[in-house]
């Protein structure tokens, strides 16, 4: 089926899922206009569906369920008298159509999912267009995030959409938006089923390749990721070596990565377990945070827009890191004591003022929203 005709049975199949879902959900009655119109859009459809539905063998059910359908319609409106038994009838004769046009429903959901599974596979690994690429992984994450459908898993386990996903996330010869979109994906691949995706994020090299890539938005997945997988997640970023990396990140010149790289801090510090956060303390985690709490004030150098724009972001960073810890659910009670008390020792070291140290040791002390 080529490619013209495939993007007309799509928008035929789309009208006729619309035009079942209206008949069931409008309630029967010959003096209801809408319902008279949307039985004669259902049987011009099925006119028009008749060639397209007989060229392709995987569409053969449809058409049996959509004759069914014009039988049903066609009884209903011959069916114009108004006694108890013509009324009782047509009640029965609308049930089943009704009943019928989901199963159409359904069976056009499961084509269109298939097709565009199809398409999602031959896009990414044929085209040469970009922008078409992102279009496909977009209107993917779209349809997933409508919810779980068994039958959707299904064709995403067979159709290895996750392996195809993530090669393109890891492969450095694609272009950063592919490969940030390829990311975003595999987030709403986990919200569609985490039984099933999250360990597919564990024991693969999706992680590395977001902390690689190091941009805005793959370390927003990454702290999406550390949201929904949590501590182990996490013990993965650990024992992989990666969390220097990302506490490296605080010190990009780049304010957005700062920021980006901040919230995910916050966030290990939530879920990390104790090695997690002995890790981060040791690349001088609150060192870095100290600093960041100093700049939002301004150097003699830095320019005003820089200052401006960096108002409100780590205001109390130090502060916020300690209560994600202490509220967080990775560390027992005395580990976040022993924690908190590291955290006060740090600042005390690398004050440059007793004022400053002062004023954060009060903050970590008495708390502070992050």
């Amino acid at each position: 089926m080529g490619e013209a005709s495939t993007k007309h049975v799509f928008t035929v199949l789309k009208a006729i899922k619309k035009a079942s879902k209206d008949l069931h959900t409008t309630p029967i009655s010959f003096t209801n206009t809408s319902q008279s119109a949307i039985i004669k859009s259902l049987l011009e459809l099925k006119n028009e569906a008749n060639s397209i539905l007989s060229a392709d063998p995987s569409l053969l059910n449809l058409s049996r369920l959509l004759n069914s359908l014009k039988s049903l319609l066609d009884k209903l409106q011959s069916s114009q008298g108004y006694g108890v038994r013509s009324f009782i009838r047509r009640q029965f004769t609308y049930y089943e159509a009704s009943r019928v046009g989901n199963a159409i429903m359904d069976e056009i959901k499961a084509w269109i999912d298939h097709e565009s599974l199809k398409n999602i596979v031959k896009t990414m690994e044929e085209s040469g267009d970009e922008d078409e690429k992102i279009e496909v992984l977009k209107e993917f994450q779209s349809r997933i995030s409508q919810g779980f459908d068994s039958d959707l898993q299904d064709l995403i386990l067979r159709t290895k959409i996750f392996s195809l996903i993530e090669s393109i996330l890891c492969d450095s010869q694609c272009s950063i938006g592919i490969r940030e979109e390829s990311a975003a994906l595999i987030v709403s691949l986990v919200k569609f089923n985490k039984d099933v995706f999250v360990g597919l994020v564990l024991m693969g090299p999706t992680i590395r390749a977001l902390i690689s890539i190091s941009s805005p938005r793959s370390i927003q997945v990454l702290t999406s990721l550390i949201k929904l997988i949590k501590s182990p997640l996490i013990d993965i970023i650990e024992s992989n070596g990666e969390i220097p990396k990302i506490i490296g990140l605080l010190s990009s010149p780049e304010l957005a990565i700062q920021v980006v790289a901040m919230d995910c801090v916050l966030e290990i510090g939530y879920f990390g377990r104790r090695e997690a956060i002995e890790a981060m303390l040791k690349e001088g985690l609150v060192e870095k945070l100290m600093e960041l709490q100093r700049s939002e004030n301004g150097g003699e150098n830095e320019a005003e827009t820089e200052t401006d724009l960096k108002k409100g972001r780590f205001s109390s960073c130090v502060a916020s890191f300690a209560v994600q810890m202490e509220v967080g659910e990775g560390l027992r009670q005395r580990e976040k004591r022993e924690f908190k008390l590291e955290v006060l020792k740090r600042v005390g070291e690398s004050s440059v003022s007793e004022a400053e140290a002062a004023t954060i040791a009060a903050e970590v002390l008495w708390g502070s929203s992050p």
